[in-house]
């Protein structure tokens, strides 16, 4: 026990002087890089930047203001890229979350976090990151990595293993409540950019656009139409590049959100601002005519009417029947009708390549073919239905795990869900993140994003996702057992 509380000391006086070390070496280099940015470049960038280091240095001391910058800079800069290269260019997300974990990391050898808490679903997870592992060592027989595919699979990895942290990290209701919040505040600008440049005439919301070239965003060509084709429409992308990616992440913010809307006591206090929001976020998942996740999101209002809200249901049958007659939306129906008839591009492109993927995983079923190439020319990975995208690269036992996981989570917290919607406020927060997940499932059968490692951003925002919704279940759990212990120990006293 003494020599723990030594060890104990000793690294929290190391991390007094590691700290002291940090902020005079901070020091000496923002010195030196303000004063090179003012000769070579111009001192508004100079300006930035030493606005920039200082709100590094102040979330280096908090591992909440860690998290919330790192969710902040997912919803509203997600391909974002450092500018300056450090031997390669980090993306704003591996810094953000090299940041956060960083401050994690000095909390366990301060001694300020002890006893790790997990879940029994991260056995799973764990199982499924061993296998991700393992096809793509088996993938190198077919092609050699190149210094971006490894580092594209190793943010795969670390985005799967934030759910470690996260779980561990957040141990209290409070910090779920907070988050709330800050997905909120994030995903509310991240709508209202869309739209508004959406409104813009093409040219003047391209050349604002083309401003974010510096972070390595495309610097031309960024406005998108339906079908790639101006005369079809034009299609909200936000800051997220591609409308359908940006659909996605609008239709599993909105099912998060659209509980706390209907709870006795909403998590935002203002219902009306939170209706506001959501009206913002559900306009702009419009505008990006993703029909995957305008129907996804249609899935989780159904299953939130049915698992909780009952008297939701005539409310939705009545929206549907008013979506299929306005004239406003006929153009919207059109594309869904011609979706489920197979009777566009778009849809004739995605089932050639349904069928080719299936040619795929007929000969290699169960290891697929790995992250780094294909065995064959005439094959390819990428195919717009996540579920078959990961049977080409892990193989159907890999496809078996990922689902395995997920039932694994809703079990886990229909479980929890028996405690937490005794709580008028927890309930939402529980609900929420659950429905959030489901909707992310059911809009991956007709895109890929959450399982291709060049999309950094929305792999990141589906397992932050999945991580939120196990915290939910163990923090709903862990109060129904203190609630027990409380009761046994006032039977034990009478």
């Amino acid at each position: 026990m003494q020599s723990s509380n030594e060890l104990q000391n000793w690294f929290m006086r190391l991390d007094r002087r590691l700290y002291a070390v940090l902020v005079g070496i901070a020091i000496g280099l923002l010195g030196g890089g303000i004063g090179l940015l003012i000769i070579f470049t111009d001192p508004l960038l100079a300006v930035v930047a030493v606005v920039g280091i200082l709100a590094a240095l102040y979330i280096l001391t908090d591992v909440n203001v860690a998290l919330y910058a790192l969710i902040s800079i997912l919803l509203l800069l997600p391909f974002g890229i450092f500018p300056v290269k450090i031997g390669f260019k980090p993306s704003l997300i591996d810094l953000g979350m090299g940041a956060f974990l960083l401050v994690y990391l000095f909390q366990w050898m301060t001694g300020r976090r002890q006893q790790l808490r997990l879940t029994p679903v991260h056995l799973l997870l764990a199982l499924y990151i061993g296998w991700l592992l393992l096809t793509y060592a088996l993938g190198l027989r077919y092609a050699m990595p190149t210094q971006r595919n490894i580092r594209e699979f190793g943010g795969v990895i670390l985005a799967i293993g934030m759910t470690f942290v996260l779980v561990d990290l957040l141990r209290d209701p409070k910090m779920l409540r907070r988050l709330i919040w800050v997905i909120f505040i994030g995903i509310g600008i991240q709508a209202l950019m869309a739209i508004i440049l959406y409104a813009l005439p093409d040219l003047t919301a391209e050349s604002i656009l083309v401003r974010l070239a510096r972070l390595d965003y495309p610097n031309g060509g960024v406005i998108r139409y339906i079908e790639d084709n101006p005369a079809l429409g034009e299609r909200a992308i936000g800051t997220w590049i591609d409308p359908n990616t940006l659909g996605g992440v609008l239709a599993v913010a909105a099912a998060m959100l659209t509980p706390q809307v209907l709870a006795k006591k909403p998590v935002l206090r203002y219902r009306g601002l939170t209706l506001m929001v959501l009206g913002l976020v559900g306009m702009a998942l419009f505008l990006t005519f993703s029909r995957s996740s305008f129907l996804a999101y249609g899935v989780s209002l159904f299953v939130l009417a049915v698992v909780r809200y009952r008297k939701l249901l005539p409310v939705l049958a009545i929206g549907a029947i008013l979506f299929f007659i306005l004239p406003q939306t006929q153009a919207y129906v059109d594309r869904l009708m011609q979706a489920f008839a197979g009777a566009d591009l778009a849809t004739q492109m995605r089932i050639g390549e349904w069928t080719d993927s299936l040619r795929l995983i007929s000969r290699y079923p169960i290891f697929g073919v790995g992250f780094t190439g294909t065995p064959e020319i005439d094959i390819y990975t990428d195919v717009a239905n996540m579920y078959l995208n990961m049977a080409n690269q892990i193989g159907l036992v890999g496809v078996g795990i990922f689902l395995t996981t997920m039932a694994g989570i809703f079990i886990y917290g229909i479980r929890a869900w028996r405690y937490a919607k005794r709580d008028k406020e927890f309930d939402a927060i529980h609900l929420g993140y659950h429905l959030a997940l489901l909707t992310a499932l059911v809009n991956s059968i007709a895109d890929l994003y959450y399982f291709r490692p060049d999309f950094q951003g929305p792999i990141t925002w589906f397992w932050l996702v999945v991580a939120l919704c196990l915290t939910s279940s163990r923090l709903a759990l862990e109060r129904y057992r203190e609630a027990e212990s409380d009761i046994v120990k006032r039977r034990e006293v009478l």
